[in-house]
């Protein structure tokens, strides 16, 4: 299951590449650069969480999780570049589920992620066939035995696995593998699925569940 991630970061380049890492682990992800904004596509979109950076113009973050809390029951990671304790639990006394102090590693902020989405409902097993991925865990299992898969299969796997017969195209995948696999290319995204078929098909040169779509890309088939 895909979640709706909203950031809300003025600072554009920190701003991108969560998106990134959030569209890399198979998520939509929406971004706004002020507070005001951030309210406003929360009561607007209702996503289903919200990273909230604390020095925002218009509305700081501090404002935004004190009315957010008060409306609804949207989980908060929120992000800071304040590293004092009064101000770690003031932003956990109005209301936010967790705390990152920048500088942040973007691959712990995930993990931060994905156990809120888990602890709120949103990250789920992933099943098709016999393939059971489990976005938690990072594991991959075919028929119950574990496969072995490197990031960038597993980023692409898992976001395929979250949208059953979507079409990704080769750019799309590419992104999804981006956060771990920066010198991919389109012929790189064709060797992962390549390699993605050994793995998981019964017959890789007829596959049944990873689909080639003729001038487009891939899809996934349960």
């Amino acid at each position: 299951m895909t979640a709706h991630v909203l950031v809300a970061e003025d600072d554009p380049h920190h701003a991108e590449i969560l998106r990134r890492y959030l569209e890399a682990e198979g998520h939509r992800a929406s971004v706004v650069h002020d507070g005001q904004a951030a309210l406003e596509h929360v009561r607007r979109e209702r996503p289903d969480l919200l990273l909230l950076d604390v020095m925002m113009p218009r509305l700081d973050g501090l404002d935004v999780c004190r009315i957010v809390r008060r409306e609804s029951a949207l989980p908060v990671l929120m992000l800071t570049a304040r590293s004092g304790e009064d101000d770690l639990l003031l932003g956990l006394d109005l209301g936010a589920d967790d705390y990152v102090t920048k500088p942040y590693s973007p691959r712990e902020l995930m993990a931060r992620v994905r156990t809120l989405l888990r602890r709120t409902g949103q990250e789920t097993l992933l099943r098709f066939g016999p393939v059971l991925v489990d976005p938690e865990r990072h594991t991959v299992t075919v028929a119950g035995e574990p496969v072995d898969c490197t990031p960038a299969e597993f980023a692409i796997l898992t976001a395929m696995a979250r949208h059953p017969g979507r079409v990704f195209s080769r750019a799309q995948l590419l992104e999804h593998a981006g956060g771990h696999d920066r010198e991919s290319t389109d012929r790189a995204v064709d060797t992962h699925v390549m390699n993605l078929r050994r793995k998981i098909e019964p017959d890789p040169r007829r596959p049944s569940h990873l689909l080639s779509v003729y001038g487009v890309g891939y899809k996934l088939l349960a």
